[in-house]
């Protein structure tokens, strides 16, 4: 049938159906694109807190006490001409920039979650190979010293070396590292524990190599995705317990604003200044989510087994 007869009848050739928003679909939910993004943000936020800062986070002013962002109630600010100041998400009890604590507790959890992560990371790795290579009473004593410090109640421990010891940076890093290593010691164990009788380890015994040699060059890249997942996931975990320790008091101590003490200070006043619990409250459900959707995507995307798309 030719053409000129086809769209006489009213049937003409069919029209290009657009795949760029099926293609962008496709791409969010096979890419941890939202969660990389917000992660994005927050590092350059914690990288450069001091230029992006648009007032003095430990400032005070009495007369923006309580100040309502800026978008939400105008006439608020043209009620008090002699309020200079304009604060996007308004200011806390003492009249303390939002927005600007909020870049401040970003790089101090920046901070305090790299260290102690990093220390938990080696540390419970390290455990776990051993444990895992050599077995016997060592591993027996590595493995019951997780389930001693797994039945320890973390919180009781923190307020209590807080009341003892103060609170500071160094001892909130220390706390948060003392969570963190035990959650890769199970698992490094179980992955040493069969890697080490694949063929090529027996056959690397067998050549003579030596024990640093076979754990650094043949156990350590084959537990690597694991350590990574776990990292990932447990991030979450330690700026929540960050979090938590600072509302309870027993965190890193004002005025350096953290987001757990900004709601621990602004939950007096949420019947009249909602902004100052729910910013930093949102911050940390944002991080939270996007470190829990980034894990769960790089163990699937590592494991070829769980992969879905």
């Amino acid at each position: 049938m030719a053409v000129r007869e086809v769209e006489s009848i009213g049937i003409g050739p069919a029209p290009d159906v657009p795949e760029q928003s099926g293609g962008i679909l496709r791409t969010i939910l096979r890419y941890p694109v939202l969660p990389v993004l917000v992660l994005g943000v927050l590092l350059i936020i914690g990288i450069f807190a001091p230029w992006l800062e648009p007032n003095d986070p430990i400032k005070q002013n009495l007369r923006a006490r309580n100040a309502p962002p800026s978008w939400h109630a105008p006439d608020w600010y043209a009620e008090r001409p002699k309020l200079e100041e304009r604060f996007l998400l308004g200011a806390d009890h003492v009249g303390r920039d939002i927005l600007s604590r909020l870049i401040q507790g970003t790089r101090v959890s920046l901070i305090v979650v790299s260290v102690s992560m990093s220390t938990g990371l080696i540390v419970g790795t390290l455990l776990g190979l051993i444990g895992g290579w050599f077995g016997g009473m060592t591993d027996e004593v590595i493995m019951r010293m997780v389930d001693v410090w797994a039945a320890v109640p973390f919180l009781l421990v923190a307020l209590v070396v807080a009341v003892v010891l103060g609170s500071s940076l160094p001892i909130m890093m220390a706390l948060l590292a003392l969570l963190a290593w035990s959650g890769f010691v199970r698992n490094v164990r179980a992955e040493v524990l069969t890697l080490k009788e694949r063929d090529y380890v027996k056959l690397a015994q067998v050549a003579g190599a030596s024990t640093r040699r076979i754990l650094l060059r043949h156990i350590v890249p084959g537990i690597t995705n694991t350590m990574v997942v776990i990292a990932t996931l447990n991030v979450g975990g330690l700026i929540l317990a960050e979090a938590t320790l600072s509302f309870l008091g027993a965190g890193i101590p004002g005025p350096r604003a953290t987001w757990g003490l900004m709601i621990n200070e602004g939950r007096l006043y949420l019947s009249e200044a909602w902004w100052i619990t729910v910013f930093p409250g949102t911050a940390i459900f944002l991080v939270v989510m996007s470190l829990n959707f980034l894990g769960d995507w790089l163990r699937d995307y590592l494991d070829p087994r769980l992969r879905q798309l």
